[in-house]
């Protein structure tokens, strides 16, 4: 899939000099937002978040399929967060050898035994998908993985079309920018946790934005706390440690925090191992989950977005467990599932480390963990194999076919970094919200697309890790 720039513009440096300096200006006028690194915590310090001069090309066609299916996807979500037994089965192996699991799912185990405090569930997630180039040049569609916690850049892609838009007008490329789609997640997102708040019953509770340390990325979060407001819902930003020192639940078990009361609780934080520096933040993820307060996502919903049952769901027969009677659901999904192979011990488990050690290139050795910068390939992949592939670590991981994109040429634009062309693979993430009360699904969305972009010379990594950068597709 060639770039859909034209060569006189590509090459014209005097040209791509001033088309740069607009889209920062743009970017910054449009409020495409970063704090920096070298004062993350700073309000007064910012620059633009990193982002691709040109919109990239994307087919209609899987474009179009990848926001088809995401409500099947959150609807599969909530169901396996529901299914007990399919998450004991699925995460068995993971929990004997990955402490971080195994933490998250004995809270999980807490709660089954205690009871749901709170039978409204809310899922705001994201789908990610790569296009694997087939031999006859087409692309087909393949998932790489679904994120049920903390899922970014639902807030900053909302502001990027606009800055395409702008870039390919002065380009004098006027029908390219009104093909560029009008997306807006910020919204669709708020939607979700307006919903669950006014679910919730109470007025003067608050939705909590459960943040790190260090907020770099804030923007990308104040955008949906800026749809809040507009419908007069209040929000407050507190960490671990703010939770730990000031939060507590009452006798009926809602969840007060600085002295409000919490109606929901939006994890923006907690999905990394090093999100939890001590025993506190443990203790305060097992209060909130007791709590009344709606999470966002609660520990099943956590749990259903690892690594392993991503693995397990791509075993024939499984989908059908949680779509019996959706026949044309189970084969939307299933078009977009990629190969993926256990490494659990036995012949099967053997057989997908043999595979791996004769043809390390073709896959991905994927741990149980999210935030980009974690996945493994190449030679590394053998090294870890071959240190693991007698032992019950190896369980940790699981094989995935890798996804081969077509790469295109764009410029990809960073604070202090030479304007060069450069070689880019795209990666298209499709954002979902759902609610539910009891049995009743009442809110079950596609709320809107994030394109990001990087070079080819990179394996892995997200816009957060400091690889990849924000994008829009061109419908082609």
């Amino acid at each position: 899939m060639a770039s859909r720039i034209p060569d006189e513009v590509m090459i014209d440096a005097a040209l791509i000099k001033e088309l740069a300096g607009v889209a920062k200006d743009t970017a910054l006028l449009q409020g495409v937002l970063m704090r920096t690194k070298e004062s993350p915590n700073s309000s007064e310090l910012v620059t633009y978040a990193p982002f691709t001069l040109f919109p990239s090309p994307v087919p209609k066609s899987v474009f179009l399929q990848a926001l088809s299916v995401q409500t099947h996807f959150n609807t599969l979500v909530d169901k396996i967060s529901q299914d007990i037994d399919f998450l004991q089965e699925a995460l068995a192996s993971t929990i004997e050898v990955d402490d971080f699991t195994a933490r998250l799912f004995k809270i999980h185990q807490q709660i089954l035994k205690e009871g749901r405090s709170q039978s409204i569930v809310l899922g705001l997630n994201r789908s990610d998908y790569m296009l694997d180039q087939r031999e006859d040049q087409t692309s087909s569609l393949k998932q790489i993985e679904i994120n049920t916690i903390a899922a970014s850049f639902g807030g900053l892609s909302s502001q990027t079309p606009e800055v395409h838009k702008h870039i390919l007008k002065v380009a004098g490329r006027l029908e390219e920018s009104q093909r560029i789609l009008d997306n807006n997640p910020a919204a669709g997102l708020a939607r979700g946790l307006a919903k669950a708040w006014e679910l919730y019953g109470s007025e003067r509770a608050v939705v909590m934005f459960l943040v790190e340390e260090v907020q770099r990325n804030i923007f990308d979060h104040r955008y949906i706390e800026s749809e809040l407001w507009k419908r007069n819902i209040p929000t407050v930003r507190k960490r671990f440690d703010d939770v730990y020192k000031t939060g507590s639940l009452d006798p009926d078990k809602r969840l007060f925090v600085d002295g409000k009361e919490v109606a929901v609780v939006y994890f923006r934080n907690g999905y990394m191992p090093q999100n939890y520096t001590n025993e506190q933040c443990w203790d305060v993820r097992l209060m909130m989950e007791r709590s009344q307060a709606v999470k966002c996502p609660d520990i099943g919903t956590h749990l259903a977005g690892t690594k392993k049952v991503q693995q397990v769901l791509a075993r024939p027969g499984v989908l059908e467990r949680f779509f019996p009677d959706q026949p044309q659901a189970v084969q939307q999904m299933r078009e977009t599932f990629a190969g993926l192979y256990t490494l659990d011990m036995g012949p099967e488990g053997d057989k997908t480390v043999a595979m791996a050690l004769a043809e390390p290139n073709r896959f991905v050795l994927k741990p149980q963990r999210e935030g980009g910068g974690n996945n493994i390939y190449g030679s590394e992949i053998v090294k870890v194999l071959r240190e693991v592939r007698g032992s019950t670590e190896r369980t940790a991981y699981i094989l995935m076919d890798k996804i081969n994109p077509a790469p295109i040429q764009n410029y990809l634009l960073r604070r202090d970094s030479p304007l060069v062309i450069s070689n880019c693979l795209s990666e298209l993430g499709v954002f979902g919200a759902y609610v539910r009360q009891g049995a009743h699904m009442v809110m079950n969305e596609c709320v809107g697309h994030l394109l990001r972009t990087k070079s080819s010379e990179h394996a892995d990594g997200g816009v957060a890790a400091g690889v990849a950068v924000l994008d829009n597709p061109l419908l082609v």
